[in-house]
């Protein structure tokens, strides 16, 4: 029975060369995945998921498995940072994709219903809408014959009543309503209402939050990431990457850190003010933590730092 399982068709030949080329060495010097672990710091499900394809190995374990296999590690960063850029496409094509199914599911949502009555496809009949329900359970089958001569008389009924009511208040308001034309410029004009709340700027579909409507949730929910997303700045800590993630559409920011580990932390702070935002890895394996959003107006107002279980801290400039 072979050792190794096939890696995924969908793996990128770059990402497919490098993990071979690390099954090679693993196999060269015996080396069994508890013994990996042991050696390298590196747990031993991490080392599963590494050399099947699944999760891409972090620089730190390739440096680690070429200096206890006596492995020159020059050509193996090399092949490393390769599958890396692969690997980091692959995700961006993924995200994408995310980000396109939830546009299409919103714009599912929000479609307008059509006007009853409206003229449909060629080739449709028209059909006059059903008459509703009555509010005492009355089916539309009681609601009396169609509209027609008789059914007008409510209507112009209506209308009757309208003018009369209409004539009447016209009336009181060019006689001052009965009260004395001094007493009401006494009083002074009327005070003026509260000024009503500015609607938000629309947002594009699938977009859910913008602003202050953001903070503290997830970029990802609400429709922030993605292609609306952007790198603003970016700092390396040991090999962790650590990024200040911005959204204009969302006018928010957040912070990332990718080829992470179990207990490293990342917060994002917004310059001007106390408001901070953290996240952190907590299952072995992830290599990927966000904050939740953060309000900014532009993506040098929030700053990005990480403190990894290693003991290594830094922050985006």
């Amino acid at each position: 029975m072979p050792r190794w399982k096939d890696l995924p068709d969908a793996l990128d030949p770059q990402v497919r060369e490098f993990v071979g080329h690390l099954r090679q060495i693993v196999d060269r010097d015996g080396l069994t995945l508890g013994r990996l672990a042991e050696r390298t710091h590196y747990g031993r499900d991490s080392w599963e998921r590494y050399l099947s394809g699944r999760l891409l190995a972090p620089k730190g374990a390739v440096v680690a498995l070429a200096e206890i296999t006596g492995t020159d590690p020059a050509p193996l960063v090399t092949l490393w940072e390769l599958a890396e850029r692969a690997w980091s496409r692959a995700e961006l094509r993924q995200d994408l994709g995310a980000q396109a199914v939830r546009l299409s599911r919103a714009r599912t949502v929000t479609v307008t219903a059509p006007v009853p009555g409206a003229a449909g496809p060629a080739g449709a009949s028209r059909t006059p809408p059903p008459v509703p329900e009555r509010g005492d359970g009355a089916s539309a089958e009681d609601a009396g014959p169609p509209p027609g001569r008789h059914a007008r008389r409510p209507a112009l009924f209506l209308a009757g009543v309208a003018g009369v009511v209409i004539v009447v208040v016209g009336a009181f308001f060019l006689t001052d309503g009965g009260s004395p034309r001094e007493e009401r410029t006494a009083a002074g004009p009327p005070a003026p209402s509260a000024p009503s709340a500015s609607p938000s700027p629309s947002l594009p579909p699938g977009v859910l939050c913008g602003g202050a409507g953001c903070a503290g949730k997830d970029a990802e929910l609400m429709g922030c990431s993605g292609a609306l997303a952007t790198t603003a700045t970016s700092v390396t800590v040991g090999t962790t990457l650590v990024e200040v993630r911005y959204s204009r559409t969302c006018g928010s920011a957040w912070g990332r850190i990718t080829r992470a580990g179990l207990g490293d932390q990342v917060t994002v702070t917004v310059t001007a003010g106390s408001v901070r935002q953290a996240g952190d890895i907590t299952t072995t394996g992830d290599t990927i933590a966000y904050t939740p959003m953060v309000a900014v107006r532009e993506p040098g107002q929030a700053r990005v730092c990480a403190v990894l279980a290693s003991g290594l801290e830094g922050c985006t400039p």
